[in-house]
């Protein structure tokens, strides 16, 4: 199936199914309900990645005019590079389209843009619970060993 799928930029015509996805992603990650983001989130997050000055950018993955995937990057810079780095920090794919190869393209298109913008280096995160991503992932990547620490203000 993944020589069916097509990896590309997000178009303003693509809204309501990134939506779908968009809120099954964070359902996944237990945000809904009480807990789901604010729909003025929803609403900058996809804003961003029409504006030029964001470096927020979101690919999808199409097949036969139906989105079954998403993925969502940044550029940043380092402390540690003169390049960029590329985070990736939203992966999501269709329950229905799962083991297809679809979070596959994804990266690999990801890997792409980053390789474009002079990019030595693509990295993300994921929950360690969430063990068929991993198995994924540790396929794509090599696993970092940080561990990742936080607070929120």
């Amino acid at each position: 199936m993944a020589d069916d799928i097509h990896i590309r930029f997000a178009t303003r015509q693509d809204h309501g199914q990134w939506l779908i996805l968009w809120e099954s992603y964070n359902r996944f990650y237990g945000r809904s309900g009480a807990t789901a983001l604010p729909a003025d989130i929803t609403q900058m997050t996809w804003q961003r990645f029409f504006d030029a000055y964001e470096p927020v950018h979101a690919l999808v993955a199409e097949k036969d005019g139906r989105l079954l995937g998403l993925a969502h990057y940044l550029f940043h810079r380092s402390t540690t590079a003169v390049e960029p780095n590329c985070y990736l920090q939203d992966l999501f794919t269709d329950e229905a389209a799962r083991g297809r190869g679809v979070a596959s393209a994804l990266i690999e298109g990801v890997y792409a843009r980053a390789r474009e913008a002079g990019s030595h280096r693509v990295y993300w995160q994921t929950h360690e619970t969430n063990a068929t991503a991993m198995r994924v992932y540790d396929k794509m990547a090599e696993r970092s060993g940080f561990v990742v620490y936080r607070k929120s203000l």
